[in-house]
């Protein structure tokens, strides 16, 4: 008959991660880092949609940005105030309560908070949208900025850490080819259903307040589902013991946090990247009806809507690829091609420069989700801080879209303002360079993808490393 210490290690592994839990973790070991592909499917779908959900909000607020400028009569430059609130909000929730809670609770608990803020933020769309406030709407933009801000904060270390880490890459990239579907929604639902019939009245804003009740009452729903899911949860303790079993131990957990400087430099590159992209993406339909004679903002919006299209289509098949090439080897492949194809376009004018924007935006697919994967391999313990700090470089979409709407303004082009996002986009570059010719960070990525932990049978060494983990653990308790 067989005892429970006959189990397989396995049966054993199932049965503690998925019992009921409380909202806080702890720094218990829970094995999750070891979860098997099978094993991940249930709690990463359900994160999924959480891609979906911000990726919709990033794609509405790039249709509202140009349309808010007819509407409310303000300036390109006024108009990024949106795009400040929105990622001025991400670093206090990355590096701050999002994070605090992330560390302290466990991931569960961050994405109910991130949840509820997003909630929030979409009923005060509401009162905003009846008093014609674009303060209003950039301060409801700014607690929807908020509650995303949690929800990247945890959702990319998740996914990247959740699951064997050969395919971190892979996951987060699928899982933010779901985000990307979202942003194309959002232009396609600001083209036809507000401002099909309503065009740049002030009737347009009231549609704008149903959908986002209608966001508002989804997210609260989905609180609901996650308050009561059982999804496995991955500690600080659990970081340490897969960089102990990928080979960068020593480096990772023994290092304090501020010597981790790929933290930092993925950080400062996630600052540069975003920055740019979210530049590109706010001011194409400037760009389109600028350079292209005889386009209406609504047109200008379904060609952002194909745009973000060829942005989907470039996560999917970015994907395939890091599937059989390096992921540092895809990322600066496509980094390069994004510089290249931006500074067509501050030159070119019509179909042929806004075709450049569509084929920069197809390249940049990979970069964001490529770079918090990255930036993350091999810290072991402190990865729940660097996720934070990666994420809060999103606040790039905060600073650099004021700064090439000024450039546009002041020379009356928004063509001429893509040398912005283009500069930034090459300091990005360096970071993919770094990655793939300098060996103290190329030498610990290719080792944590390179790693079978989670594919194979656990052997007898790794089961000696896994005790031992959690002996230290139970004493340090």
């Amino acid at each position: 008959m067989m005892t429970p210490t006959d189990e397989k290690p396995a049966a054993r592994k199932n049965k503690s991660l998925f019992r009921p839990h409380s909202l806080r973790v702890g720094d218990r070991i829970t094995d999750a880092a070891q979860l098997t592909l099978r094993e991940t499917i249930w709690p990463l779908f359900l994160v999924t949609i959480l891609y979906f959900l911000w990726g919709f909000a990033y794609g509405l607020l790039d249709t509202l940005n140009k349309h808010f400028q007819n509407t409310l009569d303000i300036t390109r430059t006024r108009s990024s105030g949106l795009q400040a609130a929105y990622f001025g909000a991400y670093p206090l929730a990355s590096l701050g309560y999002g994070n605090w809670i992330l560390r302290n609770y466990g991931y569960r608990a961050v994405f109910i908070l991130g949840l509820l803020l997003e909630g929030i933020g979409a009923l005060l769309m509401w009162p905003a949208a009846l008093k014609r406030s674009f303060g209003g709407f950039c301060g409801a933009t700014f607690i929807i900025g908020s509650g995303l801000g949690c929800l990247e904060t945890a959702a990319n270390p998740y996914m990247a850490v959740t699951g064997p880490p050969k395919y971190a890459e892979l996951r987060i990239n699928l899982a933010q080819a779901v985000q990307a579907i979202g942003t194309v929604i959002g232009p396609v639902l600001g083209s036809y259903v507000f401002f099909k019939t309503t065009g740049d009245s002030v009737d347009s804003l009231k549609t704008v307040q149903w959908v986002y009740l209608a966001i508002a009452a989804f997210v609260f729903l989905l609180a609901i589902v996650f308050f009561f899911s059982v999804i496995p949860e991955v500690t600080d303790q659990d970081m340490a013991q897969q960089a102990e079993l990928t080979h960068v131990g020593e480096d990772a957990n023994e290092k304090p946090f501020w010597q981790q400087t790929n933290v930092f430099i993925a950080a400062f590159a996630q600052f540069c990247y975003t920055g740019a992209q979210v530049a590109i993406a706010s001011y194409f339909i400037n760009y389109a009806t600028e350079t292209r004679g005889a386009t209406s903002a609504s047109t200008g919006a379904k060609l952002l809507a194909g745009a973000q299209g060829s942005f989907a289509v470039g996560r999917f098949s970015g994907s395939a690829i890091m599937s059989h090439i390096r992921p540092r080897k895809v990322f600066l492949a496509y980094i390069t091609l994004v510089v290249v194809f931006t500074a067509a376009s501050i030159t070119q004018r019509g179909n042929t420069g806004i075709a450049m924007l569509i084929v920069a935006l197809f390249f940049e697919s990979v970069c964001f989700p490529t770079i918090v994967a990255l930036g993350i391999r091999g810290i072991g313990r402190h990865t729940k801080r660097g996720s934070g700090w990666i994420i809060a470089g999103v606040v790039g979409g905060a600073c650099i879209p004021p700064l090439t709407a000024k450039v546009a303004d002041l020379h009356n082009s928004t063509a001429f303002a893509m040398v912005v996002p283009t500069c930034f986009h090459a300091v990005t570059m360096g970071y993919a360079l770094c990655c793939n010719f300098v060996p103290r960070f190329r030498d610990v990525m290719d080792r944590v993808g390179d790693s079978d932990l989670g594919l194979t049978p656990s052997s007898p060494a790794t089961d000696k490393v896994l005790d031992d983990e959690k002996e230290s653990s139970v004493e340090k308790v």
